[in-house]
């Protein structure tokens, strides 16, 4: 990852995190006065974060039969902009091209994606992926385009291409209460209802899980959250130990709220751990492919086995409730070998989500999932070298049974220093804010009538609120 000076490293990005994660703890101790929303079924937001900011342009591609496409003569066509060195092409060996989108549906529409997504493009064809073009961080609307970005009364992000800062506005939206706007959408469901398994990371440190009531934690692959020295055997030896910390050592606060509220959190965890120790034995049915314990399939395995965990009446499963989910799969910022890169990860992109969406399908729950896709921010059109550089606007996903299939939103144009372009290289002016696309999960997620989402997603404040891809 290439950190320019105004960025903070990723070191203290982790350090920041970390301390708004006691925070949200610390906040997390105070009970609400006020019950929401109460859920009588069962629904999850899945995120998968491609760090790094992933290059839109080769991801969704103008058909190639399309005039868009163009050639490397036609200014104001993809081929031209992009130039040989980024240009998808048929027959590639990294830079090839999928089936043209809905090819074989009534969904039809003159894109195509990149070689490696063939199996989100068979999704797609069954109607169960969406696709939202030039979506990005807003803090208001800006529809004229370059004369809103060049307007001084408009407001704009700051930092805009800085990852540490676009890292947080995407996950956050344009909301500034600390909280992550997957978080956000859990505090508006009756705290008493939210369990410690409700906003969950299985990649780190992250903000969009982050709420004021739902308690935010972070699980490893695999779920082994074991305290360390309480695991002797036999058994009997491990469990007077564990007795022992619960009802002496979480007991003795000498008063202290700090240490009361530290002692909570310990025991919390204790308890979490005994909850999630036996998600190794949930079984899967998927055919899901080997990419190692901490890559994206193994994070949206884990995933896979808490949300079956949860439906399963069995092991003790409500069968209710809201989770928000975040996995992260990194090495989008490809400044340079932009075409062999972006092609080993889009590929695990896609055999992961596919394995997760059929292991969902396999247990009756792609109704109630919902995975989708979110980044720092796009790249550049104009390439830089064999890569690209930081961007704005760039194209997610969303797939499951509950999408409405199709492409939302529209292509910008492919000028250089046109009407669509922030800096005169290709970093796209959105069209579509993460606060419509965060907005149009919640209507689903959360089909709460009395919210007001201009307020809960101010960006969307004069546009439309609900984009319509979701049931």
């Amino acid at each position: 990852m290439t950190i320019h000076d105004h960025c903070v490293s990723r070191r203290n990005f982790l350090k920041f995190t970390g301390s708004l994660a006691a925070l949200n703890l610390l906040a997390n101790g105070r009970p609400a006065s006020a019950a929401g929303w109460a859920p009588s079924d069962y629904k999850a937001l899945v995120c998968i974060y491609l760090a790094g900011g992933n290059d839109g342009h080769n991801t969704v591609i103008p058909s190639l039969d399309s005039p868009a496409y163009g050639d490397f003569q036609t200014p104001g066509t993809y081929r031209y902009a992009r130039g040989s060195t980024l240009a998808l092409h048929a027959g590639g060996q990294y830079n090839g091209v999928s089936s043209k989108l809905g090819l074989n549906t009534p969904l039809e529409a003159p894109y195509a994606l990149h070689g490696a997504l063939q199996k989100l493009c068979d999704r797609y064809d069954q109607g169960r992926l969406a696709v939202v073009l030039n979506m990005g961080s807003l803090v208001e609307p800006l529809p004229a385009g370059l004369a809103d970005f060049n307007d001084p009364l408009k407001k704009k992000p700051s930092n805009l291409y800085s990852h540490s800062d676009q890292m947080i506005d995407a996950q956050a939206g344009s909301k500034s209460d600390g909280n992550g706007w997957g978080g956000r959408l859990l505090d508006l469901i009756d705290p008493s209802l939210l369990t410690s398994l409700d906003a969950v990371s299985v990649a780190g440190n992250a903000f969009l899980p982050r709420g004021g009531n739902a308690a935010y934690n972070v699980i490893p692959v695999g779920g082994n959250l074991a305290l360390s020295g309480v695991g002797w055997w036999p058994d009997n030896n491990a469990s007077p130990a564990l007795a022992g910390i619960k009802n002496g050592l979480l007991k003795q606060d000498g008063g202290s709220p700090l240490r009361q509220v530290a002692n909570r959190i310990f025991g919390d965890g204790i308890q979490l751990a005994a909850n999630i120790q036996t998600l190794s034995s949930v079984a899967l049915t998927a055919n899901w492919p080997q990419t190692g314990s901490g890559g994206l399939s193994g994070q949206l395995q884990t995933v896979a086995r808490i949300i079956k965990k949860r439906l399963d009446p069995v092991g003790g499963g409500t069968g209710t409730g809201r989770q928000v989910f975040f996995c992260m799969l990194g090495g989008f910022d490809t400044h340079s070998g932009q075409s062999y890169q972006q092609y080993d990860l889009l590929g695990e992109l896609a055999d992961a989500m596919d394995a997760f969406y059929q292991e969902m399908a396999n247990i009756g729950a792609a109704d109630k999932v919902a995975t989708f896709t979110q980044s720092e921010f796009g790249r550049t059109l104009q390439p830089s070298g064999d890569g690209s550089d930081h961007g704005w606007g760039s194209h997610h996903f969303v797939l499951g049974d509950a999408v409405q299939g199709g492409v939302y939103g529209t292509m910008p144009a492919y000028v250089l220093g046109g009407n669509d372009d922030a800096n005169g290289r290709g970093a796209w002016i959105p069209a579509i804010s993460t606060d419509q696309f965060a907005a149009t999960l919640g209507r689903w997620f959360v089909p709460d009538p009395t919210v007001d989402w201009s307020l809960l997603f101010p960006a969307t404040q004069g546009v439309a609120v609900d984009l319509g891809f979701m049931a």
